[in-house]
């Protein structure tokens, strides 16, 4: 049984009290649902689980839901048989390599759903040799958080994500959740991979605010003032100036990052969301 929203987007009235829909794809956690929520947008996640955090939630497949009318769909894909670290078991004839299609036919399902705006998550593996590569590839250390976990992103009609909180790494030279080796040094259980699939709440929380700013920079169908001044006034509130780029480890990849120049150096700059998109957003509602 699916489970039905109001009508708020495509050629539909939009709700006055609601910025849109958004289906976060594959989520169980509630961190990138809750993020979008908090910002005024009616948000729903889904996945074969039932969802940690109290919420708005529909446990089944996803797509009995990619038929309704969506604004924005975030995606995350469980990665286990799309990832290069696990494809060995697959090139060593240790794992059905049909599992693999299926997985990537589930891409490209999500990737092609009927909505304007689509981004997907996954790390690096076969997305990126047997559909396309990557958007953006983002890391946990430029949002606040002091891990690392290379992430990419496949983004339809979405910005790639700019650093909010860029971090310097520890002086031993590994992130937290690194070992010596560098690996993942999360000890194995059964929730290991539950645990290593969360978003981190800075991650979830740049998508929600760089994505609804560009979003709503886009002519709306009616009177979103109220909602997106109260937006600006949050993005007003919560900007934190980062790091210069001489301290930090970056990625070689130019396109994951975005910078501005200062006198003799780099900066990378908080658009958590981006005032001059939202004053956008805000002429354009009235």
């Amino acid at each position: 049984m699916t489970t039905e929203l109001p009508t708020t987007c495509g050629e539909a009235v939009r709700s006055s009290d609601l910025l849109g829909r958004v289906l976060v794809a594959c989520e169980y956690s509630g961190a990138v649902r809750d993020a979008f929520r908090k910002l005024g947008w009616h948000a729903m996640s889904c996945d074969l689980l039932p969802t940690d955090a109290p919420g708005e939630h529909h446990q089944g497949d996803v797509r009995e839901l990619l038929a309704q009318p969506w604004d924005i769909i975030v995606a995350f894909p469980p990665c286990t048989y799309l990832c290069s670290s696990g494809m060995h078991w697959t090139v060593r004839g240790l794992r059905d390599p049909k599992l693999t299609e299926d997985a990537l036919d589930f891409v490209r399902c999500l990737l092609g759903a009927d909505c304007k705006h689509i981004a997907l998550e996954n790390p690096v593996g076969a997305i990126s040799t047997r559909i396309r590569k990557p958007d953006c590839i983002i890391h946990p250390w430029q949002f606040g958080h002091p891990e690392s976990k290379t992430t990419c992103l496949w983004l339809k009609n979405l910005p790639a994500l700019v650093p909010t909180n860029v971090l310097q790494k520890p002086a031993s030279g590994r992130w937290e959740n690194q070992c010596a080796s560098g690996q993942n040094k999360l000890a194995p259980s059964p929730d290991r991979w539950k645990e290593r699939s969360k978003t981190y709440q800075g991650i979830a929380d740049a998508m929600a605010s760089q994505w609804s700013a560009y979003v709503l920079s886009a002519p709306p169908t009616v009177n979103h003032a109220p909602i997106a001044e109260n937006l600006f006034a949050w993005s007003a509130s919560n900007t934190t100036r980062t790091a210069p780029v001489s301290a930090l480890e970056t990625p070689t990849n130019s396109d994951t990052m975005s910078s501005k120049k200062t006198e003799g150096s780099t900066e990378y700059v908080n658009v958590e969301p981006d005032p001059y998109i939202l004053a956008l957003a805000l002429s354009k509602t009235r």
